[in-house]
């Protein structure tokens, strides 16, 4: 899809009609006890929209809705070819209002829209295609067992999942979920984030009218102790899939803990570091892989590249290359295609940001920020056991460290509590491979920046992740639960014996 103008976009954005109720049973209706939350353009500080905020009884009323759907079989019992019809006339659908999508997730989250166009609507299209395509390619399995026993291994839909949805990729993290879960049969109870809410309510809309039964995918907005809470603690609720901090992560574990014990997959923070070592190959190609990994999304991104790992013999002369590369990562309008740095999403997140500026005076580059936009910015740091080595920043925020060899990059890269990506730059194949097993992490990429594709699982060691993976057929499996059947066929045989 061709770019258009600056001016273009906002003529788009000024005729836009955006939602702002929940969408519970096929339809918009307002919180139960009237109350709503701002939605702020965080590019201009206004208010874009006035967003219904649910609370416990609107939870309760989109779970019996939701468990009505799943009970009655008007999706989970459809057969998988018709499930995967209709998910592809969503996709279409996604796609004829793709443009619509891009500006209204641009205004909602600061995200630029350069990404919002080439990247973000794009992926979410093919999440949706990819899964359903799935559908009727899953097969069930049958186990070895004795010439007297047929013993069937078939998958289940779950039933009735809450997915808690992170501001930073509104729309693709909720591909990323409902389309392995309405493609495996589930009934569908989503929480976005408060800051980024409109997205996901189109979305419910356009579902709808593709042909998703009513009651099959609902979206409540509201905060984290109204609707998040109310979603991990539910005993109707079956599985829970979350993406965001790890301290909230933690939280739908205990309250799986103190609830009906449901299922629980979580993809959560990182502090991801890039080796490069004094053998990589290509630094100016090896710089503009640091630099997109560093900053891509201003640096809002789980997998970001956080902590670069230099090798003592090259670190001038790639950052003498990184230099080069952010010239072309200009801070600017969201709307402005030109633009690639965008706002932060919130001014709260833009000044949680600005504190760690605040607590170094080592800045390689950048480091300007203000009126919620952050330059991309480098930092020496002189060791793992600083501030900036420990926390996840996310912002476009990138820590060096030096290091004198191989086995010395691979301890600092692994002492962490995250261990979502890590990458390694380097010309020997045997080093590359030795590094890449030895580093903890879910994606290791070499010689690359990247998180792999929709074919391949993505998720995370340690504090990372836990319990399951998007992406990939392994994504299908949190959505579905394995029953064994098992068939006595000795009498029957006895029978046809006699």
């Amino acid at each position: 899809m061709d770019l258009l103008t600056q001016e273009e976009y906002q003529a788009i954005a000024a005729n836009l009609i955006l939602p702002t109720n929940a969408f519970i049973d096929g339809g918009y209706r307002p919180a139960a006890s009237g109350k709503r939350f701002k939605s702020v353009n965080p590019a201009t500080g206004k208010t874009l929209a006035k967003i219904a905020a649910c609370g416990q009884e609107d939870v309760d009323f989109a779970v019996e809705k939701a468990r009505e759907a799943f009970e009655d079989g008007r999706w989970s019992r459809t057969n998988p070819s018709e499930r995967k019809d209709i998910l592809i006339r969503f996709a279409k659908l996604l796609t004829r209002n793709a443009r619509e999508l891009a500006v209204m997730e641009s205004l909602d989250s600061g995200k630029t829209i350069f990404d919002c166009e080439t990247v973000d609507i794009p992926e979410t299209i093919n999440c949706i295609k990819w899964h359903a395509e799935a559908v009727d390619k899953i097969y069930d399995q049958v186990s070895p067992a004795s010439d007297d026993h047929i013993a069937m291994v078939v998958r289940e839909p779950i039933g009735v999942v809450g997915l808690v949805l992170p501001w930073n990729f509104p729309l693709l993290m909720l591909a990323w979920k409902i389309g392995p879960a309405l493609a495996a049969g589930c009934s569908v109870l989503v929480k976005p984030a408060e800051e980024t809410s409109i997205t996901a309510l189109r979305v419910a809309e356009l579902a709808c009218e593709a042909g998703i039964p009513k009651g099959v995918l609902n979206i409540v907005p509201g905060g984290g102790a109204d609707v998040g809470e109310p979603i991990g603690r539910h005993m109707d609720i079956d599985m829970v899939s979350f993406t965001g901090s790890t301290v909230t992560g933690k939280r739908f574990l205990s309250y799986s803990a103190e609830s009906n014990a449901k299922e629980v997959v979580l993809e959560m923070g990182g502090k991801n570091p890039a080796i490069v070592m004094e053998d990589a190959e290509n630094l100016d190609r090896v710089a503009e892989h640091i630099v997109n990994g560093a900053f891509w999304n201003m640096g809002e991104n789980c997998s970001a590249t956080s902590r670069l790992i230099v090798h003592r013999d090259v670190k001038a002369v790639l950052i003498d290359h990184i230099e080069a590369h952010m010239r072309h990562w200009n801070v600017g309008a969201p709307l402005d295609p030109s633009t690639r740095v965008g706002a932060l999403v919130s001014k709260a997140h833009f000044d949680k940001v600005c504190g760690y500026l605040d607590v170094t005076t080592d800045i390689v580059l950048g480091g300007k920020a203000e009126n919620g936009f952050v330059e991309p910015t480098v930092i020496n740091i002189p060791g793992n056991d600083h501030k900036l080595a420990r926390e996840e920043i996310f912002g476009p925020v990138l820590s060096i460290i030096e290091v004198s060899g191989f086995d010395q990059a691979i301890q600092i890269a692994n002492d962490t509590e995250y261990g979502l990506c890590a990458s390694i730059f380097t010309g020997n194949a045997t080093r590359a491979i030795r590094g890449a097993r030895a580093l903890r992490a879910g994606t290791v990429t070499v010689n690359s920046f990247g998180e792999g594709d929709i074919s391949t699982p993505f998720g995370g060691y340690k504090q990372s992740g836990f319990g399951g993976r998007d992406n990939s057929l392994h994504a299908h499996d949190q959505y579905t639960q394995l029953k064994t059947i098992w068939i006595d066929i000795a009498g029957a045989q006895d029978d046809v014996a006699g």
